[in-house]
């Protein structure tokens, strides 16, 4: 008999010797020990041993019944009027079943999920059989215990409503966003808008998707930011800076939502992205970032970092990033198809703003103008 069912058998009986456990309690446990014990158990010991568990599981105490819904439930041998026994008990002991692979039919599953017992819920989050169905009905109850379980379950099927809810609730919980991305079957472009919690290799490979996706469907060519609006900007990045994100997210079509981001972004990812969406140069963008003056304006490896990722991406790509990271549509409006010759000048007052100058300092100018530059090996 192995170690650990003698030693819990001897634990079993040194309390039936001390009148401190009821005897039938005790032949249940012990009886099931030694079916779990046999690799196949006869018949007849089955029938036997589910007959006095029937008899017994409503009457003993609920410790004893949820040991027994942990041994039984996903033993294969187990029979069925014992487990339907415990489960009529509910609470504590249907939950232990439901979390130790109680057998179900999608149709129960569904049907427990639909009691909107938080306590079921959280158990059945963490199964292997849940149906895109039940995931989002799971989903859709709000609670934050079944949501990451469901999250951690890899098996789990993430329906697109469901993961939109979710990724929602990501912005105001940082564990909702590390364990979405570390699905591995989420497309990077379904996880742009946790954009801000990847890692470098992982926002690539979303800015890479985005690519992708407008080259499938060029969205239409914005307006870059004028001269003035941008002076403007400047301006009150020094002196007031949720105005000026205000104004820039008013400028791009987007709500308070992308302008709170921003705000709350401190390492000014965003705030780039959006300038570049916008149609601002890289230099421009850049004095912006420096001249708001908080902490990544005085680093000079994150504003060579906010640069590199300005350099790396398309205004439309930026666009279309900003809106997903801020809760906004997913896509832009798509290319009107109409033809424009590149050199007819009769399209010139349809074309996208003047030509850039090179009157604008250079980037190397502004950071050298305020003694960031890097030293030169």
């Amino acid at each position: 008999m192995p170690s650990r069912i003698s030693a819990e058998l001897a634990h079993l009986a040194r309390l039936a010797r001390d009148g401190g456990l009821d005897l039938s309690q005790v032949s249940l446990r012990v009886k099931a020990d030694l079916l779990m014990s046999t690799p196949n158990p006869p018949a007849q010991d089955l029938a036997a041993f589910s007959e006095m568990a029937v008899a017994l599981i409503p009457g003993i105490d609920d410790a004893t019944a949820i040991i027994l819904a942990r041994k039984l439930a996903g033993w294969r041998h187990a029979p069925r009027p014992v487990l339907d026994a415990l489960r009529a008990r509910g609470g504590d002991v249907l939950t232990t079943l439901l979390r130790h692979g109680l057998p179900l039919s999608p149709d129960e599953v569904e049907t427990l999920a639909e009691t909107g017992d938080l306590q079921i819920a959280a158990a059945l989050a963490g199964r292997a059989d849940l149906t895109a169905t039940t995931t989002l009905m799971l989903v859709e109850l709000g609670d934050r215990t079944t949501d990451l379980s469901l999250i951690a379950n890899m098996a789990t099927p993430m329906p697109r409503g469901a993961l939109d809810l979710l990724i929602a609730r990501s912005r105001d919980d940082a564990s909702y966003a590390q364990g979405l991305l570390a699905r591995t079957e989420l497309s990077n472009a379904d996880l742009t808008p946790l954009f801000l919690e990847a890692g470098s290799e992982r926002r690539l490979a979303m800015l890479d998707s985005l690519a992708a996706l407008d080259s499938l469907g060029p969205s239409e060519r914005r307006q870059p930011v004028s001269r003035d609006l941008f002076t403007g900007w400047l301006a009150m990045a020094g002196d007031d800076q949720d105005s000026a994100f205000g104004a820039i997210a008013a400028h791009l079509g987007a709500g308070s939502a992308l302008s709170a981001a921003m705000a709350s972004d401190r390492s000014r990812d965003l705030a780039a992205l959006a300038l570049i969406a916008a149609g601002a140069t890289v230099e421009d963008a850049t004095r912006f970032l420096i001249r708001l003056g908080d902490d990544a304006a005085h680093s000079v490896d994150r504003i060579f970092g906010l640069v590199a990722l300005m350099r790396s991406v398309k205004p439309s790509i930026a666009y279309r990033a900003v809106m997903q990271i801020a809760g906004g549509p997913s896509h832009t409006a798509q290319r009107k198809g109409q033809h424009q010759p590149a050199m007819d000048p009769s399209g010139t007052a349809a074309r996208v703003g003047p030509a850039r100058t090179e009157s604008h300092p250079a980037l190397s100018d502004i950071l050298d103008k305020i003694g960031m530059r890097r030293e030169q090996g």
